[in-house]
């Protein structure tokens, strides 16, 4: 079982001492978030991508690489990736880039997103989002898979030899989970390909995203991936931890009643009858095991804890509890509960030695016939150049 944060890096004033962050300090700080889940052992730190204000990853690819850097054993994720949006071609050479970096550590969720005016600024038509979503995906599947491929379909221009590079680490492409919370066509896809689905179980009543989650699972098993349970789930949430309950709310009141999502809404109330985790360890330990018990057994567990203009300090002694109090009660808990033959969500790790076995790695090189762009020449010579060598494409 896997235990993370997500943060998707929105900007607003301190409702109680009125201060903005900079975009500059909000970057900044993102990473110290990533450096401090890092060295207290959380399992997974993902970046949202957002185009618009008042959100500040516009380029997660930049900013993981970045992370990468500065981190040691923390796997890298999105939260999520727009796969609508987004070109696959650049998606596949910018996280293939990032997982180089972070040796391995990446995996990529991708969904269609929830903001409407990013579409036409990227040349897109919402109302085509989930034919993008799939084709995108279908394309961007082989493109970390097929040294050379030839594509023609419906939302951007033929491919005729092309290779994305660089090439995968170890040629094993990250793993992927497909975060959807509308659409079954979304989970279908995830059901087929056997990646994983996620669902960000916040801003909804518990367990709103049941069906989506189970009709996930039934057609995984359908497509001879494994059994209905055994299917990779991922949930999202959302808490405030104190070490006593009452501090948890009064301090936390603030800052969610008048975050534009939530005004309007009694911080009890909502902590009640959806995913929010308000409350001392234990209350947020009790809360997460519900899941469990509502759900079935998972796989990945992630919770947002900077959002609503928290301010640094307060969000770092968040990711401390949660690390310190929470999750290794958890750990315990949920491998208790656990079903026999439930599988861990996949890994670079785990997907190398399922492939290969005890053998190297397959090494694979660029496509030798694709050449320059400039010149038409093979990227391959010998000593020779009138001479070119040509390689395998497989």
């Amino acid at each position: 079982m896997q235990f993370g944060i997500f943060t998707v890096g929105d900007i607003a004033p301190d409702p109680v001492t009125g201060r903005t962050q900079s975009e500059a300090e909000r970057i900044r700080n993102i990473v110290r978030l990533a450096q401090h889940a890092d060295e207290l052992g959380l399992d997974v730190f993902a970046l949202g991508e957002h185009h618009n204000p008042p959100f500040v990853p516009s380029s997660p690819p930049a900013i993981l690489g970045h992370i990468a850097a500065v981190t040691n054993q923390i796997l890298l994720s999105t939260a999520v990736t727009l796969i609508t949006t987004n070109d696959p071609v650049k998606v596949a050479e910018d996280y293939a880039t990032v997982q180089h970096l972070a040796e391995g550590r990446l995996d990529l969720m991708i969904g269609r997103g929830n903001t409407v005016p990013v579409y036409p600024w990227f040349g897109k038509d919402i109302r085509q989002g989930v034919e993008l979503t799939l084709e995108n995906y279908n394309l961007l599947h082989r493109l970390w898979r097929e040294d050379v491929v030839d594509w023609e379909r419906k939302f951007r221009t033929a491919l005729q030899g092309f290779t994305a590079t660089p090439r995968p680490l170890d040629d094993v492409p990250p793993f992927v989970w497909h975060g959807a919370i509308r659409t079954p066509e979304i989970a279908e896809q995830a059901a087929y390909y056997g990646n994983g689905y996620f669902a960000n179980h916040i801003l909804a009543p518990d367990f709103h995203f049941n069906p989506l989650v189970d009709f996930y699972r039934k057609r995984f098993e359908h497509h001879g991936h494994g059994r209905a349970d055994q299917a990779i789930i991922g949930l999202g949430g959302q808490a405030f931890i104190a070490r006593r309950s009452q501090d948890a709310y009064d301090a936390f009141r603030p800052y969610f009643e008048n975050y534009p999502v939530f005004r309007g809404s009694r911080l009890e109330d909502y902590a009640h009858r959806t995913p929010l985790s308000v409350g001392s360890p234990q209350e947020v330990i009790d809360k997460t095991l519900t899941f469990q018990t509502g759900f079935g057994d998972y796989q990945r567990q992630l919770w947002v804890l900077d959002s609503a203009a928290l301010p640094i300090e307060s969000a770092l002694t968040q990711i401390e509890l949660l690390a310190t109090e929470v999750v290794p009660v958890l750990r315990r808990e949920m491998a208790a509960r656990r079903a026999p033959g439930i599988p861990d969500a996949p890994t670079h790790e785990t997907l190398v030695r399922a492939k290969y076995g005890e053998a190297e790695p397959r090494q694979p090189r660029p496509n030798a016939h694709r050449g320059d762009n400039l010149t038409g020449d093979s990227p391959y010579q010998d000593s020779d150049p009138s001479v070119s060598v040509r390689y395998p494409s497989a």
